[in-house]
């Protein structure tokens, strides 16, 4: 786990610089701060589960094995990637084909808010096909104030579907605060109206993430319903690479600067014996080379034919499995 989060910060500053370079097409949205979440929550999975992230979540991408040669070809719309050049960062759908051995990816759906039905509906496909497959999906305290939020919450408890949600409460719904999207006191309560199970753990301790959403997601696979799981957690950059967030005080920035998840999970690694600030920095070095390697390796892409631009729109392989999957180093 500290693998997947040292790599996914690794990712995000290399496409940083790809950024300031000109080679990012359209914005950059960075997850810097609250990684640990979503790597830890995605930890929690089983290979073929299904996983619905917001444009911050990559680091649920990665544990879940897409290659990072992938992300940096979708930021760069570059021909080969995941969505051929038309759409970007981590806008993109992976399909496996029947009997793979991997997971079902639904890129953020800019209707935010929309993203909970859809998870609903794949829970549902999978309960009438007595599969084992759990919907995890992302949800921001923004989107929380959706119509399409509620309508797929309560059509999830109802049915009891396997689907357990993640709800961050990062603070800033771009430059608005909490204090003006929700009134209860925090962002997990919203789930009670629906009689969903919720509980609130702090987003930014990358152990407790993962026991909760470990413990919802055995719950929702066996048939007992859908639960959320609220993260408290702060995003430490702007809602893109253009917004220097002037909105946020400084002391609020500097008091989550403290509660950085790499830097915790790190520590308590050492601190409990569980690995050598040796061992780590070589997982410091391998992640950064690689992260580096793979940049370089969708660099030398070729950007979109443009004969091939309605290709696949209409009909045709749409739905086609788009990303490697690589999941062999995982353990």
């Amino acid at each position: 786990m500290y693998g997947f989060v040292r790599l996914t910060r690794d990712v995000e500053e290399r496409l940083t610089i790809l950024f300031r370079q000109s080679k990012v097409i359209g914005g950059l949205y960075r997850s810097l701060g609250q990684e640990g979440e979503s790597v830890a929550a995605a930890y929690a999975l089983e290979a073929t589960d299904a996983v619905l992230p917001l444009i911050r979540n990559l680091g649920a991408l990665i544990t879940m094995g897409v290659r990072p040669r992938d992300i940096f070809a979708q930021y760069m719309a570059k021909g080969p990637s995941p969505s051929r050049g038309r759409d970007l960062n981590i806008h993109f759908t992976h399909l496996p084909h029947p009997g793979a051995k991997e997971p079902v990816l639904v890129g953020p759906i800019s209707m935010l808010g929309t993203s909970i039905p859809v998870a609903a509906g794949i829970a549902l496909a999978a309960k009438m096909r007595g599969e084992r497959r759990v919907s995890l999906v992302f949800i921001g305290d923004g989107a929380m104030s959706t119509g399409t939020f509620h309508e797929g919450m309560n059509f999830a408890a109802v049915q009891k579907l396997p689907m357990v949600v993640i709800a961050e409460d990062n603070k800033y719904a771009y430059s608005t605060p909490t204090s003006k999207q929700f009134a209860v006191p925090s962002i997990d309560q919203r789930a009670a109206s629906y009689g969903v199970p919720h509980e609130m753990v702090d987003g930014n301790d990358m152990p407790a993430v993962y026991a909760a959403v470990k413990d919802a997601v055995d719950r929702a696979r066996a048939g007992r319903g859908p639960a959320l799981i609220g993260v408290d957690t702060m995003r430490m950059s702007g809602h893109a690479q253009h917004d220097d967030m002037r909105y946020v005080p400084k002391a609020l920035l500097d008091e989550w600067a403290k509660k950085d998840p790499v830097t915790r999970f790190r520590a308590r690694l050492v601190e409990q014996g569980i690995a050598t600030g040796a061992a780590l920095d070589g997982i410091d070095r391998r992640m950064k080379r690689y992260a580096a390697d793979e940049a370089d390796l969708a660099e030398q892409m070729p950007m979109p034919d443009p004969a091939e631009v309605a290709a696949g729109v209409y009909h045709g392989d749409h739905s086609a499995p788009r990303v490697e999957i690589v999941r062999q180093w995982r353990s």
